[in-house]
């Protein structure tokens, strides 16, 4: 009685304040709408414990429950993302206080490699149900905005290569080389000499079996190892889709790293997801506390001035700086759609809650990079204090004709 209770207050009040195309279906046959439109979403509650979920609906609690198999939700991911937006906006604060506690642990060698195993080895098999065939899971870059996925991703590599100004025979260090596809592509088009990195067995294995299929394996060596133990110079360095597994306070220590390891006249590139709250929240409503758990464990999102400050104490000059974040909605979008449309297929590659972690997980962040919760930025830079003559005197380099 008393859950029947809480729950019609809490209907009542979320009337008078939203309209959302919801319907809640109770354990008792009850049925509550939130619009007069037929709705786009159904969150069915099969047991009166679970009202705990609805009352405090952040994003965190629901996307728990709908984990965890709590609560069953129907609809297409965009639309509950929408709803549940709504539905945390209209009842909770925005931000609370488990982000304090998930910045408090510290990053050891042992927990990132274990945070990076958790979200990588699920199975390649996974991933390429819904990546483009080249395996490329970053944010594509959408010259025209009409491209596929396939063509995006190869054209966001091709950028990158161009903004460091790669260069043949040139050594190439890519640090979270996921499966190789940017160290195949500058052996290819460059014949550089690449070393890849990844902390992902799985991503390992793969990697190499493509850069023997590539015939490559004189140019292209991927390595399962962790950053700080990599050794030599390089002529250029990327890191694409890694920083955010290092922690904020240890940004610094990062870019230092990656100075020390680029030759005085080379050109590194970072690129990765930022926070668009000034003083480093995370994305409100719980959002950032449900993919601290089940997403990306002990990821740290940074604002983007403090990556720029980071770099300068780490040694490296900033050159260029591009915002992508509607790139990455639109990879998002697409990541989504590929992940429906094969839902039966990665429902026999995983178990239904993981299948269920990525399928609000892909959704999530595409609302998020569409409402500039987070965003992604390309940040080119080189050793501080270099030779300005090495440098160009505009970006026309970066977009050819």
């Amino acid at each position: 009685m008393f859950s029947q209770l809480r729950l019609n207050a809490w209907s009542t009040g979320l009337r008078s304040k939203t309209t959302v195309p919801l319907r809640v279906e109770l354990w008792n046959g009850q049925r509550l709408d939130f619009s007069d439109e037929a709705p786009r979403v159904t969150i069915r509650v099969p047991h009166a414990s679970a009202v705990r979920y609805l009352v405090s609906p952040s994003l965190y609690n629901l996307g728990r429950a709908y984990v965890e198999g709590a609560i069953e939700v129907s609809g297409r991911a965009s639309d509950m993302i929408s709803v549940v937006n709504a539905l945390a906006a209209a009842s909770v604060r925005p931000h609370g206080a488990l982000r304090r506690f998930m910045r408090a642990l510290p990053h050891t060698r042992e927990r990132d490699a274990d945070a990076i195993r958790y979200h990588y080895d699920v199975s390649n098999e996974f991933y390429r149900a819904w990546l483009d065939p080249g395996m490329v899971y970053s944010c594509a870059y959408f010259e025209n905005g009409d491209e596929d996925l396939a063509t995006a991703q190869r054209k966001k590599i091709d950028h990158i290569l161009t903004k460091i100004d790669m260069r043949p025979g040139q050594t190439l260090l890519d640090i979270g080389c996921g499966w190789g596809a940017l160290a195949i592509r500058a052996a290819e088009r460059f014949g550089a000499r690449c070393v890849g990195i990844t902390l992902s067995e799985n991503q390992q294995r793969l990697a190499r079996e493509q850069v023997a299929r590539a015939g490559l394996r004189d140019r292209v060596e991927i390595r399962l190892q962790d950053y700080r133990d990599v050794g030599g110079q390089f002529d250029r360095i990327t890191s694409v889709g890694m920083f955010e597994h290092v922690g904020v306070r240890h940004l610094s220590e990062y870019f230092a790293r990656i100075s020390a390891l680029l030759a005085p006249d080379g050109v590194a590139m970072n690129h990765g997801l930022t926070t668009t709250d000034p003083n480093g929240r995370a994305t409100p409503y719980g959002g950032g506390e449900f993919i601290s758990k089940y997403v990306f464990p002990h990821g740290e999102l940074a604002h983007l001035g403090l990556v720029i400050r980071a770099m300068q104490e780490g040694g490296l000059e900033v050159r260029d700086v591009e915002n992508l974040r509607r790139h990455y909605a639109r990879t998002c979008e697409l990541w989504t759609e590929n992940y429906e449309a094969n839902a039966g297929r990665i429902r026999t590659l995983t178990d239904e809650r993981r299948f269920r972690i990525w399928h609000v997980y892909l959704a999530g962040c595409t609302h998020a990079f569409n409402h500039d919760l987070i965003s992604l930025y390309q940040v080119v830079c080189g050793k501080a204090g270099s030779a300005p003559a090495n440098h160009a005197w505009s970006r026309r380099y970066m977009y050819p004709c």
